[in-house]
């Protein structure tokens, strides 16, 4: 792959020093070993449920997430820069969404225009003015990492997207780990890699700071939308990993603007929900009416400042696309920092100078709609064909507000086991980072592959695989 940051290797084919431990074991495990222990990891991710749903799929169809037992690993000085970087961008996206709800200092400012927060479908307006706990809106955030080459410049990492409503993936990445310390338990001995199997104290730790005020012992539950949601695993998995009630909206109820859970000892208050339902489904009194996932009467318990929801009802007015530009500048103005993680450059379509550079050029570009998720809703301009560009580019036209273009990054590549053998395949990450007292994150995150050979979209819904990440102890 030409002008590809290769993750393992350095430029003369040698193993990068960070690899040289795992590269020196694998040069010795034949093949066929490598084949059985995959077979063996897969086995074993069947066997513990460990599947997704992919909606639009024959119903009740599920399947496993493909794992690579090639691990990615990430040397301690890098993942140090990268950490502070994480902690300053979700420091500023929390002191947006308090500003946009509250003062609204950074639209007055004339930093970021007030249609599009104001006109944003994730913006609630019943959100404002409203106290939350700590002034802590996104205690949960997924942000999306690259390693990239732009044109002249070397590789560096660049943040491609914040997950900031419902984000996924964690569970697993806590799987991956406890599959390669079982397969591999020898590869543990060789590489000193820090832990992860931590995440879920720090998460329950986390929901537990969030509590209402004066209440000392915090009831925490999982909110899911049910079994046949995608990530219902992941939800149950996380419950069970913090010893808390897994629930449905109808196991709750609101009684005199308290939340309660039913129990066979009976109703029980509710203090913190970890919700994994996204704000039109919370309150069918509040946001949809036909909502059966919810709890009616939620809103009004939590604007009355008697539970927490994490993440907060409108965080995600902070983590669409249309937004995700204004983000440097919010670091700048929040913070009085300069970025340590850049953005990359983005064409906002709604500017017409822009989108005339969009419209001229969509062959080389990637395309995405502000509201899109899941590598859906984009066109990746190299990878399409003329009809497929021509199509995407009448959809532009038609309502350039709804879109952004990016170049088509070079993202860098691991090597990975394919049915050909070991070959290089694209990366991103996703770090998980809590929001409590303090920013804490387990080291690392949810490395994503594109398994597709010189595939960018890395997406468990468009065909990709997951890598387990290692970040290595520093040095002494």
């Amino acid at each position: 792959m030409k002008n590809v940051f290769d993750e393992m290797h350095a430029p003369n084919g040698g193993a990068r020093v960070h690899y040289a431990p795992y590269q020196d074991w694998l040069s010795l495990m034949p093949a066929s070993h490598i084949a059985q222990k995959r077979a063996e990891a897969d086995s074993a991710f069947h066997r513990s449920g460990i599947t997704f749903a992919v909606y639009g799929e024959n119903a009740g169809k599920e399947r496993l997430i493909p794992f690579d037992i090639v691990p990615r690993i990430i040397p301690a000085a890098e993942w140090e820069l990268l950490e502070r970087g994480l902690r300053q961008r979700v420091n500023a996206l929390n002191a947006f969404i308090h500003d946009i709800y509250h003062g609204q200092r950074i639209v007055k400012a004339g930093l970021v225009p007030a249609e599009q927060v104001f006109c944003n479908a994730q913006y609630r307006p019943e959100m404002q003015g409203v106290r939350v706990r700590n002034d802590i809106y996104a205690h949960i955030a997924g942000i999306d990492i690259v390693r990239a080459s732009l044109p002249g410049q070397d590789a560096a990492y660049y943040v491609l997207e914040d997950n900031l409503r419902v984000p996924s993936g964690v569970s697993y990445m806590l799987e991956n780990r406890r599959m390669m310390m079982r397969l591999f338990p020898e590869l543990f001995g060789r590489c000193k890699v820090r832990p992860v199997d931590h995440y879920p104290d720090l998460l329950l730790d986390t929901l537990r700071q969030a509590a209402p005020a004066g209440v000392d012992d915090p009831t925490v539950v999982v909110l899911t939308p049910g079994a046949y949601n995608s990530a219902y695993f992941e939800h149950a998995f996380l419950a069970q990993q913090m010893g808390v009630e897994l629930v449905e909206g109808k196991d709750l109820f609101v009684h005199d603007e308290t939340l309660f859970m039913r129990t066979t000892q009976g109703p029980r208050r509710v203090d913190v929900i970890y919700r994994r339902i996204d704000d039109d489904f919370l309150d069918p009194l509040a946001f949809r009416a036909d909502s059966a996932l919810g709890v009616a009467g939620l809103l009004s318990v939590y604007r009355a400042g008697r539970v927490t929801l994490a993440n907060a009802i409108g965080t995600g007015v902070a983590d669409d696309k249309s937004i995700y530009p204004y983000v440097p500048d919010m670091v700048r103005f929040y913070l009085s920092e300069e970025p340590l993680i850049a953005n990359v450059p983005t064409y906002q379509c709604r500017k017409p100078d822009e989108l005339s550079y969009v419209l001229a050029n969509m062959e080389q570009l990637v395309v995405k709609e502000t509201h899109g998720a899941g590598g859906y809703g984009m066109l990746v301009g190299p990878a399409s064909t003329k009809a497929e560009v021509e199509a995407f580019r009448a959809r532009v036209k038609a309502a350039p507000d709804k879109y952004i273009a990016q170049p088509t990054l070079a993202l860098s590549a691991c090597p990975t086991f394919v049915e050909s053998g070991i070959a290089p395949r694209h990366i991103d990450l996703r770090p998980f980072v809590l929001s409590g007292r303090e920013v804490r994150m387990a080291p690392g995150g949810l490395t994503r592959v594109a398994l597709k050979a010189g595939s960018l979209v890395v997406n468990s819904s468009q065909g990709g695989g997951t890598k387990d990440t290692w970040v290595l102890e520093a040095e002494a």
